[in-house]
């Protein structure tokens, strides 16, 4: 079955409305936003049109994005810094801004959030063997994006 063909937009000031409402809904990323009007049919000369534009009327802050990215991955979804910051990366974050965001994660906030991570998968694995379920636990947080040296501090202090 063929899908009805989208309607090309290369009209600037349309784009930048739609734009605008897709920036509004959420922070967005520099490379969202672009990949959103290519998605849209439009030009690169205008696409970095639009963008520049976006960045004028403050709907587009790659600072902002990196925060609220960073804040969200690790308050919602218990996310560590390495992925937090793989995920920037795939968004095209620069370097500085990345670590600029994970610099306002806090240092006793990101521990309790691994403990809690780690008790809570403790009570979901059915291991008897010590080694095996320390193991386990470790790929676990690791999954998760925390750095392996914090887990097994973490592993040892609270002897999980």
């Amino acid at each position: 079955m063929d899908e009805p063909k989208k309607k090309r937009i290369t009209d600037e000031k349309t784009a930048l409305i739609k734009a605008e409402q897709f920036c509004a809904y959420q922070e967005r990323s520099q490379q969202e936003v672009r990949d959103k009007l290519y998605e849209m049919g439009m030009y690169p000369t205008g696409v970095e049109s639009v963008i520049s534009q976006l960045i004028t009327g403050n709907y587009l802050n790659e600072e902002r994005f990196a925060r609220a990215y960073a804040q969200g991955k690790f308050r919602m979804k218990g996310w560590g810094r390495i992925k937090i910051k793989q995920g920037l990366k795939l968004k095209r974050v620069p370097d500085k801004l990345i670590g600029k965001a994970l610099q306002l994660i806090d240092g006793d906030e990101y521990i309790s959030v691994l403990q809690k991570i780690l008790e809570k998968k403790q009570s979901q694995i059915g291991e008897s063997d010590t080694f095996k379920r320390r193991y386990k636990l470790q790929q676990y947080a690791m999954s998760r994006g925390f750095e392996s040296d914090l887990i097994n501090d973490v592993l040892k202090s609270s002897e999980l």
